[in-house]
């Protein structure tokens, strides 16, 4: 919620020549749980990431559609997540 404030506020001071957009994505399978050194959270983690058919590819592309948008025309908030994510 935080972070919604925050770039709203540096959109308002930024404009009318810069756009400010936020991408929020729910969980995205990644490398992370490889990461992970306690062996109780890495479990929870892996059983999160298990099925998450998010990519980062997936949201490289949303990325890439919403910064490709015409100059007069910004997407200020976009939310990603699995289907099947609870929450």
């Amino acid at each position: 919620m935080g972070i919604n404030g925050w770039s709203e506020s540096l959109r308002q001071e930024l404009q009318p020549g810069i756009r400010v957009m936020l991408i929020e994505p729910g969980a995205v399978a990644t490398e992370l749980p490889t990461h992970i050194t306690d062996a109780q959270t890495k479990e929870m983690a892996q059983q999160l990431y298990a099925g998450v058919p998010v990519t980062a590819e997936d949201i490289a592309e949303i990325i890439a559609f919403a910064v490709n948008r015409p100059r007069h025309l910004t997407i200020n908030e976009i939310l990603v997540r699995p289907t099947g994510q609870a929450g």
